[in-house]
């Protein structure tokens, strides 16, 4: 129409590039971590309080950084300078290997990790104005990233020694940083003062159910994250075995995010993370008792499209409606901290204390943290902004 300003081309490979890069480095390092640090001698608490590190970082880091790229609007400058960062305190770890000095490693890089993703979610949703419920098919090259890299890395550890993890860790960080050169900057668009203040939004019903809930359901993975991969081995499962189990979750998330803008057209938001709580539920049981029947755990695995992949894809179009655009920045950091940070750090955690008690409780206590979170979610995540057509 003559006088509107012409939508600006959306960089699809540039934003999907820095997706594939950001969680390959997810799957070379999270389903490998807990069988390295188990390689150096640490104990199951050790190795819970370690990995509860990079996801305790995230309850400060994005916060911080995402007021400070809503404050000076330089958000593609942190998402640059966040990688760089990460990437110099990772080589740390070829320095000493004692508990504390790996602590140190895991709380400096991730610090600056954890900044980058929010800020490149919101430059992402930026160029998709239009049309944001698109965001499923760029973010879907992340999840291809991440089955590269976990099957590459699981046949890599079958014929190679574990200690080679930071060395694929630290090439990868290069390349979260070297892709972050080609992402653009949009637009600047100036947005009129938000109506409600970012506090005053925070304490709507509505709200903190979807924040409670996102806390609940990260918790569980917190546990899946961190255990996962032992839990398996346990059970005389190979390295190669175990990626591949991880990467059939990933590859279901692959197909769903293809479909997810359709499903959050014809379903919305709410009827879409109920059904990835129930799921969820399911899950966390069928790997809890299902270790010896493969076929129970490769459903399992399909439900990772669900629990993980349409909940975040509905979380962010959540974010989208709940949130004004002058707060989405903040918003989204701190879905980042309150959720899969503080969510995932408490179950990693937890699940360190109990595992030499009882592996199985600890995935019985993430099936009754993700049905908690389903009922919160039928009862109180009620607004009309979550209405489809809204």
């Amino acid at each position: 129409m003559v006088g509107e300003k012409a939508q600006p081309a959306v960089p699809y490979w540039r934003l999907s590039a820095f997706y594939f890069c950001f969680f390959g480095l997810l799957g070379a390092l999270y389903p490998y971590w807990s069988l390295y640090l188990k390689s150096q001698g640490f104990s199951s608490a050790d190795i819970g309080l370690l990995l509860a590190i990079p996801m305790a970082t995230k309850i400060v880091a994005p916060n911080l950084w995402g007021w400070l790229a809503d404050y000076t609007g330089k958000r593609l400058l942190i998402i640059r300078l966040g990688a760089l960062l990460s990437f110099l305190c990772f080589i740390g770890l070829f320095i000493d290997q004692k508990f504390w000095s790996i602590a140190l490693v895991l709380a400096g890089y991730s610090f600056f990790w954890n900044a980058i993703l929010p800020q490149h979610e919101v430059i992402t949703i930026s160029f998709l104005r239009q049309r944001p419920e698109t965001y499923s098919r760029i973010r879907l090259w992340g999840s291809i990233g991440f089955i590269i890299f976990v099957l590459g890395s699981g046949f890599w550890f079958d014929t190679h020694d574990i200690q080679t993890l930071p060395i694929i860790g630290l090439i990868l960080l290069a390349g979260i940083f070297l892709s972050s050169l080609f992402v653009p900057n949009p637009h600047h668009q100036r947005h009129e003062k938000a109506a409600h203040k970012f506090r005053a939004t925070l304490k709507q019903p509505a709200v903190l159910a979807f924040l409670l809930a996102g806390l609940l359901m990260q918790f569980s993975h917190g546990i899946y994250y961190s255990f996962f991969s032992l839990y398996m081995e346990s059970f005389g499962y190979s390295r190669s075995g175990i990626g591949m189990l991880w990467s059939v979750g990933v590859v279901a998330e692959v197909f769903l995010f293809i479909l997810m803008h359709r499903l959050l057209l014809r379903f919305g938001v709410r009827e879409i993370m109920l059904g990835c709580l129930f799921i969820a539920t399911l899950r966390w049981l069928l790997i809890g008792y299902g270790t010896e029947q493969l076929l129970l755990l490769v459903l399992a695995q399909i439900f990772h499209a669900f629990t993980f992949g349409a909940f975040h894809a509905a979380a962010i179009d959540c974010i989208r409606r709940l949130f004004e655009p002058a707060n989405q920045g903040k918003a989204q950091a701190l879905y980042s901290a309150f959720c899969f940070g503080a969510g995932g750090a408490l179950g990693s955690y937890l699940a360190g204390v109990i595992w030499d008690i009882q592996p199985l409780w600890a995935f019985n206590i993430g099936a009754l943290a993700s049905f908690i979170a389903m009922i919160i979610v039928w009862f109180w995540l009620r607004d009309k902004r979550l209405k489809l057509g809204e």
